[in-house]
């Protein structure tokens, strides 16, 4: 089964979210090289499909089409107060081993080596629509 770990990162109320901006050097080396071991170790066990670390709020848009069917977006959206940050793709044997992995992507350092506890939100991904329909 395939599912989809996605790491929500919270920001303070009215903040803007800078990503690991004002942490020291020590600290996003720790951060990072967490991440690698992390992303490593699901491509040896064979279960990692994909990952990928996401651009800041202020990169991203949301788009509509509009009556001709062109593009429309919307720009930044300060008042965010949760954004996903990245993700990843795994294919496991049960749900319970992709729970196993997001506590464990939960439990990545941040400032002065504190685990962050991130949110991480898990869905399965679906292969088809549900055989009811």
């Amino acid at each position: 089964m395939k599912y989809m770990l996605m790491m929500n990162t919270m920001t303070a109320s009215g903040a803007t979210y800078a990503g690991v901006a004002g942490w020291t050097q020590e600290d996003v080396a720790a951060h990072i090289a967490f991440m690698k071991n992390l992303t490593e170790s699901l491509a040896e066990s064979g279960e990692l499909v994909d990952t990928n670390g996401l651009g800041l709020p202020d990169q991203a848009r949301i788009v509509r089409a509009g009556q001709d069917g062109a593009p429309i977006t919307d720009g930044i959206f300060p008042e965010t107060k949760e954004l996903l940050a990245g993700y990843w793709i795994v294919d496991v044997e049960s749900p319970e081993r992709a729970y196993q992995i997001a506590a464990r992507a939960s439990a990545s350092p941040g400032p002065g080596g504190m685990t962050l506890n991130m949110p991480i939100e898990v869905r399965q991904v679906m292969s088809g629509p549900p055989e009811q329909l």
